[in-house]
């Protein structure tokens, strides 16, 4: 299966990415099928360059984007990208919440014991 996602390309404390199609088992530092974009969050104003026509034909022809790559291309116009984007409502439980939870099996009363 093919994929859209990032591959860190910047320095240390200064990230910037390519949006690259690639195996999705393969690693993002190897190399990429093809270069669709990049991403520069760091600079102010964040520059975002994404090459249109490439990513729509990549996305027609089976490759999916990865969550962080969906919500970037939602962002800058591209249609259906909600399909590609996970839910956010997923809440932490802090260690405190969890020893106040109820137990999940509650053990079972004791049976009274048999007179014979």
């Amino acid at each position: 299966m093919l994929a859209i996602r990032f591959s860190r390309i910047g320095k240390k404390e200064q990230p910037s990415f390519r949006l690259i199609v690639q195996e999705k088992t393969s690693s993002p530092k190897r190399d990429a099928l093809d270069i669709v974009g990049y991403y520069h969050p760091s600079k102010q104003p964040k520059l975002v360059k994404l090459e249109k026509e490439k990513i729509e034909k990549w996305i027609k022809n089976g490759a999916r984007p990865s969550d962080s790559v969906a919500s970037l291309l939602k962002k800058h116009g591209f249609a259906n990208m909600d399909k590609f984007i996970g839910p956010r409502d997923k809440q932490l439980k802090s260690k405190k919440e969890g020893a106040n939870a109820p137990a999940a099996a509650a053990p079972a009363p004791a049976a009274a014991p048999v007179a014979a």
